[in-house]
């Protein structure tokens, strides 16, 4: 076990603007945000010339929907369609549809709507870029009073991003200690590290089974911050790094992207960045069991009983059901101390996907006050998830002749539920805990949404915990 407790916080520099902004500056061009219920009245208030132009391209204001308005020099500005104006992406197609260049907001927005329009904008604005440089550059929004908070909540979507994008070469279970590691630095947070067999002699053998076949060893890494006499936040993230599927080995296009198998530990990671950076009142522990999920002459089998933690048998019916043995333990140790509220976050199943679809994350939830605080903050934040039963007699999946508990069965029914339940073993009946099943991915490119890592559910997990400890 390696334990390092950080210095004081260090002084934060003077923040950057994050890609896609800039100063005010004259000169930026203007940029009018219409929605669409609203285009004909701004459509009347335009001069005869203008208007028969804006006429002419047959333009109304559709959701994602860019019209450049000409000058006597060439652009003189630009409109932009929205939808709804208080989802940030409603205003995300914008950096790459406009040319490059500044913008200014020539819309009177209030206070909500410039938050969404600036949380888009840098949504919009991401590329990843570690690799390959960008074919252009996005247009940049030029203005005043950027909102802090915002840009905080930005800057933890793309840390999401940034770490499930990144390829497994450059991002295994040392990289995520490394990124813990910077984080406790930052915010004056202990960090504590147990890997390889010390896993064992400190009783996290789930952990260490599943992440013992590769050449990384496997760890619990965990970040504690906040004041002692402060109400207990326990976040935990899935850090399966790469997941072959061990012994039971998945399908080259099954594995192809399985770098993002640790997006619940990437966004564990980033909303304890932001419960740290704005300093919500919580006394909070980050754990990540962070692994490989390799082949081996070391690799756990089908038919293994692993004991966990708790002192709970498990039999492994498949070794692709990895990421439920490896939260057991952490979900158990984080449980130990009886926090105020245990939430997780993992890329768990493939069934929630066949589900929800991939971007609609799966909550589960023992607690209904948690639950429903997530949902309407969920729908206040445009930041959409799901609640999907805990139902219980679904648990006959999961039956062993030899052990406590199964890590799956031969039955493909209720495949997330199921995923859910086994977690929920683990948990006592007393402690309030979440779970939410993310893909972490966008399949495509869509507007705000390239193709590759993304961040799902944690704003609203956020505005969860404002609401409930701020």
């Amino acid at each position: 076990m390696t334990a390092r407790t950080a210095l004081p916080a260090r002084p934060m520099p003077a923040r950057s603007l994050p890609a896609g902004f800039t100063a005010p500056a004259d000169t930026s061009l203007p940029l009018f945000c219409v929605e669409r219920a609203g285009f004909d009245d701004w459509r009347r208030l335009q001069l005869p010339a203008l208007g028969g132009w804006i006429d002419a391209q047959t333009f109304s204001a559709t959701s994602g929907s860019v019209l450049l308005l000409p000058g006597e020099h060439g652009i003189a500005g630009a409109v932009l369609g929205i939808g709804d104006r208080l989802d940030p992406y409603s205003y995300a197609h914008a950096p790459f549809a406009l040319p490059p260049g500044d913008w200014h907001l020539a819309t009177d927005l209030d206070d909500d709507a410039r938050r969404a329009l600036q949380l888009g904008w840098g949504l919009g604005a991401y590329k990843f870029a570690r690799y390959k440089a960008p074919m252009r550059a996005p247009a940049r929004l030029a203005m005043d009073g950027l909102d802090d908070e915002t840009l905080d909540t930005l800057a933890a979507c793309v840390r999401v991003r940034d770490l499930v994008n990144t390829p497994t070469e450059d991002m295994g279970p040392d990289q995520l200690e490394q990124a813990c590691c910077e984080l406790a630095e930052r915010f004056g947070a202990k960090i504590e590290v147990i890997s390889g067999d010390d896993l064992l002699k400190h009783n996290f053998p789930a952990i260490h089974a599943v992440g013992r076949a590769s050449y990384r060893a496997p760890r619990l890494i965990s970040l504690q911050w906040g004041d002692d006499a402060a109400p207990h936040l326990a976040i935990v993230g899935k850090g399966v790094c790469f997941d072959t599927g061990g012994l039971d080995i998945k399908a080259a296009d099954g594995m192809r992207n399985m770098k993002k198998d640790m997006g619940g530990a990437a966004h564990a990671i980033a909303l304890a960045e932001l419960v740290m950076a704005r300093k919500l009142p919580v006394r909070m522990t980050l754990l990540v069991p962070a692994v490989e999920n390799a082949i081996g002459p070391m690799s756990y089998r089908p038919g293994d009983v692993l004991t966990t933690r708790l002192g709970v048998s498990v039999e492994i019916d498949n070794t692709d059901a990895e990421g439920r043995v490896v939260l057991c333990d952490a979900l158990a140790f984080a449980a130990e101390s009886k926090p105020a509220l245990l939430m997780d976050f993992a890329t768990l199943t493939g069934a929630a996907r066949i589900a929800l679809g991939p971007d609609l994350p799966a909550l589960y939830s023992n607690d209904e006050s948690v639950a429903g605080a997530w949902i309407a903050a969920s729908a206040a934040q445009r930041d959409p998830v799901w609640r999907m039963p805990l139902w219980r007699p679904y648990l006959r999946y999961l039956i062993s002749g030899i052990a406590d508990i199964a890590n799956g069965g031969p039955s493909r029914m209720a495949g997330s539920i199921t995923a859910a339940l086994y977690l929920e073993r683990f948990v006592p009946e007393s402690q309030p805990w979440a779970h939410l099943d993310v893909y972490s991915w966008n399949d495509t490119d869509r507007a705000g949404k390239p193709a590759g890592g993304e961040a799902q559910g944690l704003r609203a997990a956020w505005a969860m915990l404002k609401a409930r400890f701020g």
